[in-house]
This record gives structure tokens, C-alpha cells and sequence, in this order.
């Protein structure tokens, strides 16, 4: 990537607000304030300098603050001016520092531009996307311990501990003249198959950042009239959604964003699965089925308060979706029967009133159960998938390690030891393609 140019972006949001803040980074940086602001100001300090369009003119009046590289957030001359939060300004501002001879930032070239210059590694730069997409409290926790580096510091400890069980292994094939089986105490198994299962329970942690970063979709089914849009709108504390005693009110596709236990949670409210008596109803049940394949998980429900068999349709016997689901038993204020989790069994069960909101706990419970999702714990580093698909690419690759050791090919062993390396060097950037690069940072914002 040119790093030799000087780039320039808003970095705060569209619109009409207090303050905006154009950025730029580039070895031109102090030449464009001289012609924008004036002279630079004190490193780190805020000035208050009035901003001029190319022609001279005052555009704006606020705080300029020059932070000189290496010592920026992207390694560079960086530049930061603070103004008024009109669009028409800012763009203004922008449209000067351009003239002045910086060009327009790529998105996520200013976080790339650190990564290049190694202020961060790779894992801290997505760390920088995730904790501004959080969406919930525990994964912008989860992900400011990314940013902070807790992430890539066990990676890199655990990189230390590969790197010298390679040279050990090496140095006894280079040196055969000490006659040293090494191999022959199963020292190294041991080793070998002590490091997979530390990438093993890295993985679990990894997983649930990735759930904490992608959240999950759940999708309320079941007969018309039992309940689902009124459970939803007690989930999601919103009432989103119609409730009517009609039968049938539900005909399309409805879906609310919220939090449970930490979680995000995207809730589906669908139309009632029964054999169609219209056309409209008929396309509605059809969305509903199509809802129903793209969730994570289905909450089934059904009424309690309906005793005889085959009243709620059949459906716990009949549900043919490979989709996991728990049986929610709705409506448990008219049957008189007690809320909560039943025994433990399959599928996961519980007994709620949407009407009351008796149960909601327990059932917000199950679903960060069903999920995966371990409730309480201390918050997790935030993930990606690609992090997990390359910590199960560097343990296969371990355990290939073992199978060598047991039958005494040292050279295999070291090999197989370079290439899990290899895999979380994916991780952090040590081992990195222009493809995988351009992948993550056209993710992020522009401005950052």
C-alpha cells in the first residue's frame, strides 16, 4: 500500500451534531495546516485557530490538535481539526484540505495505516471495528480487551512456547552425533499435546467472542393465536408488534433487535404455521418457513393452557427443521401451572406468561444456553470467525505434531510445528496477503 501520500476524512458520523472532526495523516500533514490553519500548533495541545477554505476565506473557527509521528495512532503526522457539527461546514474543511494536497481516505486506511506502521497488529485493528459496532455492554467490553492487545499477547506467548520446542527439536536433528533420542520419552508428545489443548480452550474463548461480535438470530414459530408477538415484544421491553386475540393478525416477517444476557439477539416474529385459507395468508406462512431456515435457533411456541392433545397443532412432534429450537409453553397465567424451566430434557423447555412476564428469566437463560453462550463469565476477547478458522487450521496441524511424535519422525514434528505458527500469524498480521488486508479494513468506517 502508498503510504507516501497524505490522506483526509470526517471521522465522526453524518449530520447535524456539536462537533465534527476531519482527520489527516500523511507527511504533508504540517504543509496543509500551514495553508488551512496556519502555523502547527503544539504537539498535543489544542489550539483554537480559525479553519480557511483555499481562497482565504474563514470557514470555521474551532480546536486544532497536531500529533507528530512515530508517536500518532497511525505512526504518522496526524492532524485533527475540531469544529462545528454542520455537514455543510465539515464539508467545506474537508473540501480545503484537499485542495491543499491530501486525497480522500479509504475506509479504514487511517487503522491501516497504523497496522502498516506497527502501532497495532492486526487482532487490535479489528478490535477497533468491533468496539465501535458493539451493540451491547459485554461485547464492547469484550472487544476494548482487544484493542488493549490481551488477545495478540496470548498469541504471541504461545508463539514463544512453539518457537522453542522447534528449536529444541531442530537442534537434535542437526546435532545426531550427541546420540540423543529425543523422542523417546515422549517428551515432545507431551508437549505437542499439551499446546493443543491450550489452542482448544483458546478456541471456546474465542467462540464466545464471536458470538458476543455476530450475536445470533432466533425466530418465534408456532400455531396462530399463542402468543408469539406478545412474547416478543416482552423480550425485545417494545411493543413492536401487533398482539390481537384474531387469529392470523401476524402475515409477514417481523424482526427486533435487542439484548439478552449480554447478547445480541435479532427476534423474528412470524405468521402462524397452519394450512393457509388465503392467498395473502399463504405467502405469510411461506416467509414464515423461510425465517424460520436462515435463524440460529427457534423458540417453538405453543399454549399451555390448551390440555387436549393435538390442540397446539402437533407441532413439538412435527418440527422437520434441522434448526435447534426450545418449547416455549406460553400463556402459563391461564393454565395455573408454575413458570419456569422444566426438567431437563430435549428439547430445552419453559413455561412463561408473556402476559405477566413470569418465566421471561428463565427463558432469556435458555436461549444464551442454546446459543452457546456462557452467562456470567468474565467477558471474553472479542473474535472473528477468521480468528477461529485459523486456530482450528494451527490445531490440526498440532495434532499432526502428536501422530509424529509417536511414530519418531522428528522433521515432520518441527514442520508441522512452522505451520501452526504459520496459521496464527493470520491472526495478528505477522503473516498477512494484500487480499486478506483489504478484506478487513474496507469493513471499517472511513474516518478510521
Amino acid at each position: 500500500m502508498e503510504t507516501q501520500d497524505t490522506i483526509a476524512a470526517i471521522a465522526t458520523p453524518q449530520g447535524i451534531g456539536g462537533i465534527s472532526v476531519v482527520r489527516v495523516s500523511g507527511p504533508n500533514a504540517g504543509a496543509i495546516a500551514s495553508q488551512v490553519i496556519g502555523p502547527l500548533p503544539m504537539p498535543r495541545q489544542a489550539s483554537l485557530r480559525s479553519f480557511a477554505g483555499s481562497d482565504g476565506h474563514q470557514i470555521d473557527e474551532g480546536l486544532a490538535i497536531f500529533f507528530p509521528g512515530p508517536g500518532s495512532f497511525t505512526g504518522e503526522d496526524v492532524l485533527e481539526l475540531h469544529g462545528h457539527g454542520g455537514p455543510v461546514l465539515v464539508g467545506e474543511v474537508l473540501q480545503s484540505i484537499l485542495n491543499a494536497g491530501a486525497r480522500p481516505a479509504a475506509p479504514g486506511e487511517f487503522s491501516e495505516r497504523a497496522f502498516l506502521n506497527g502501532r497495532i497488529d492486526l487482532a487490535q485493528a479489528e478490535g477497533i471495528a468491533d468496539l465501535i459496532n458493539s451493540a451491547t455492554v459485554a461485547a464492547a467490553r469484550s472487544a476494548i480487551r482487544s484493542l488493549k492487545g490481551e488477545f495478540s499477547e496470548q498469541i504471541n506467548a504461545f508463539n514463544v512456547v512453539l518457537t522453542d520446542l522447534r528449536v529444541y527439536i531442530e537442534a537434535a536433528i542437526d546435532f545426531p552425533e550427541e546420540e540423543i533420542d529425543f523422542l523417546a520419552e515422549g517428551a515432545v508428545e507431551a508437549r505437542v499435546c499439551s499446546a493443543s489443548q491450550w489452542l482448544s480452550d483458546l478456541k471456546e474463548g474465542a467462540s464466545q467472542g464471536a458470538l458476543l461480535a455476530n450475536g445470533i438470530r432466533v425466530v418465534l414459530a408456532g400455531r396462530p393465536n399463542v402468543g408469539k408477538s406478545s412474547l416478543l415484544n416482552r423480550l425485545s421491553t417494545e411493543d413492536r408488534v401487533i398482539v390481537s386475540d384474531i387469529a392470523g393478525t401476524t402475515r409477514d416477517v417481523v424482526t427486533v433487535s435487542t439484548e439478552i444476557e449480554g447478547l445480541k439477539v435479532e427476534l423474528v416474529d412470524t405468521a402462524g404455521l397452519r394450512d393457509a385459507e388465503n392467498a395473502l395468508e399463504a405467502e405469510g406462512v411461506k416467509r414464515a418457513r423461510r425465517a424460520i431456515e436462515e435463524a440460529d435457533l427457534a423458540l417453538l411456541v405453543v399454549d399451555d393452557a390448551l390440555e387436549v392433545e393435538g390442540a397446539n397443532g402437533d407441532l413439538e412432534n412435527q418440527w422437520t427443521a434441522s434448526l435447534d429450537y426450545i418449547l416455549v409453553r406460553n400463556k402459563c397465567d391461564l393454565s395455573g401451572h408454575s413458570s419456569g424451566m422444566l426438567e431437563e430434557g430435549s428439547p430445552l423447555t419453559v413455561r412463561v406468561s408473556a402476559k405477566t412476564g413470569a418465566g421471561l428469566g428463565a427463558l432469556k437463560g435458555c436461549i444464551a444456553r442454546a446459543a452457546g453462550y456462557q452467562v456470567g463469565a468474565e467477558p471474553p476477547i472479542m473474535a472473528r470467525q477468521r480468528h477461529i478458522q485459523a486456530i482450528i487450521r494451527a490445531r490440526e496441524h498440532l495434532v499432526q505434531a502428536e501422530r509424529h511424535a509417536r511414530q519418531g519422525h522428528g522433521e515432520l514434528i518441527a514442520e508441522a510445528l512452522r505451520l501452526a505458527q504459520s496459521c496464527l500469524g493470520e491472526i495478528t498480521g505477522a503473516v498477512t496477503t494484500e487480499e486478506l488486508l483489504g478484506s478487513i479494513f474496507s469493513s471499517f468506517c472511513i474516518g478510521k
